[in-house]
Order: structure tokens, then sequence, then C-alpha cells
């Protein structure tokens, strides 16, 4: 007597299985561009923190009222930050009293970091 072994899926766990799977994703997907969007607001206001501080040792050694972020580059008190975000740090200008540096995106994504 033969038996007729039928290994595999059906279609219907199969179908069960993708559907579990599309699920998740979407669940994953937006948590996951929600991280991303938080990573990159905070690389972006490190790299304000950071040509603020150069800012600050600029004027104290040079005696300036402000500065400029290109200036700060062309005489080495930073390297040039890399963007994470098509973000431009070239309109920065860092001044004696303080204030707001601000950087935005073209996507729109924005950071702000108060010296």
């Amino acid at each position: 007597m033969k038996r007729n072994s039928k290994k595999g899926f059906t279609l219907v766990e199969i179908m069960i299985v993708v559907v579990i799977i599309g699920l998740l994703a979407a669940m994953a997907i937006p948590a996951f561009q929600k991280v991303r969007e938080q990573s990159r607001e905070k690389t972006m206001i490190n790299n304000l923190r950071n040509v603020a501080s150069a800012g600050a040792q600029y004027i104290l050694e040079t005696g300036s009222t402000e500065v400029t972020y290109t200036k700060l580059i062309d005489d080495n008190y930073m390297p040039e930050i890399k963007d994470v975000a098509e973000e431009v740090y070239s309109t920065l200008i860092v001044s004696e009293d303080g204030g707001t540096l601000d950087v935005a995106t073209p996507g729109g994504q924005t950071a702000e970091f108060e010296y």
C-alpha cells in the first residue's frame, strides 16, 4: 500500500504569512522613520553646538564681535561639517552676545541651538 505524502504549505497558509509580514512592516516602517528623523535632528543640533563653540573660541582669541561659519573653516577653528539631510551651514554667524543658530533642510527639517 502506497501513501501519497504531500509535504508543503497550502496557498491559504502562505497568504496568512504574507499578511502577517505586511502588518509587521506597516507598523515598523513609520517607527523607523521617526527614529531616523530624531537622529538627524540631534546630529544637526550637535553640529550647531560645535559651530557655536568654535565661534566662541574665535571671538575670544581675536577680540572680534562676530564670525561666520566659513571664516571658522578657513581659519581652521573647526573641520567642515558633513551634512546629514542636505542642510546648509554656510549662512551661520556666531556673535559675541550669543543668540540662536538655526539650520533647515530643503525637506523642511529644522534644528535650533541657543548659545
